[in-house]
């Protein structure tokens, strides 16, 4: 029976109902369902499903019924002595005293093994949480180490990229500097180079003068030599 109660539980281990109805009970007070009684009294020899006590005897087991009718509880103890009748109450109060005895001491074993069980639970969480924070403490280890790392990379990296910097300052500098020359060549290439301006071909009155002067002095008068020239025909004269 469940403490604070006056309603009987079932005995049978995986059972533990509640009881109404017809009950079975049994001479080493133990009490089963119609379910289970029917079914484990039904063997023979019958053995209680509590204690395993051989129920042998003619009265070892009976099936009751748990709320009789008035005319029942009027003339069941009808006719008895009174020290009878008193005997038979008092066996009655200490099987339903031993239920609750028992009842109690099934909720401490079952309180008991709850918190044996929950103080196990407590040390497999607190290793848990010991082999968690091992694990979160080396992670913050190993975040601040990359952290390290990513400001190394970080100042590699501004460094590459001020020397990248400067190297296309430099490179747009070449190339302004290439395409002036570049811009000046085309121009030079592009100017038509002035050559030596002779004297105008003279009026046809004036062709007399030229006629005049001799062949020599007038091949002499046209020549244009060069000192280079010059040195080139020496040199071919000699040989």
């Amino acid at each position: 029976m469940s403490l604070g109660d006056d309603t009987l539980l079932c005995n049978y281990p995986k059972c533990r109902a509640k009881l109404s109805g017809f009950a079975w009970v049994t001479s080493c007070s133990h009490v089963f369902c119609d379910q289970h009684g029917s079914g484990e009294f039904s063997r023979s020899p019958a053995i209680c499903p509590a204690c395993s006590t051989a129920l042998s005897g003619k009265l070892d087991i009976v099936r009751t019924e748990l709320s009789p009718c008035e005319e029942y509880k009027a003339m069941v103890l009808a006719g008895l002595r009174p020290d009878i009748v008193l005997d038979i109450s008092s066996r009655a109060l200490a099987f339903w005293s031993y239920q609750v005895h028992q009842e109690r001491m099934y909720q401490e074993y079952s309180l008991s093994r709850a918190d044996t069980q929950l103080k196990q639970m407590e040390k497999v969480l607190n290793q848990q949480n010991q082999s968690r924070e091992i694990e979160l403490t080396a992670m913050r280890g190993e975040i601040a180490s990359l952290k390290k790392v990513m400001e190394e990379y970080k100042r590699k990296y501004s460094e590459v990229s001020e020397r990248l910097m400067e190297r296309n300052r430099q490179y747009q500098k070449l190339q302004g500097l290439y395409d002036s020359l570049r811009l000046r060549n085309m121009v030079v290439g592009a100017t038509p180079q002035r050559s030596p301006q002779f004297l105008s071909a003279a009026p046809l009155g004036d062709s007399r003068f030229f006629s005049c002067l001799e062949a020599d002095r007038a091949k002499t008068f046209f020549q244009f030599s060069s000192p280079a020239r010059d040195k080139n025909q020496s040199f071919i004269n000699k040989h």
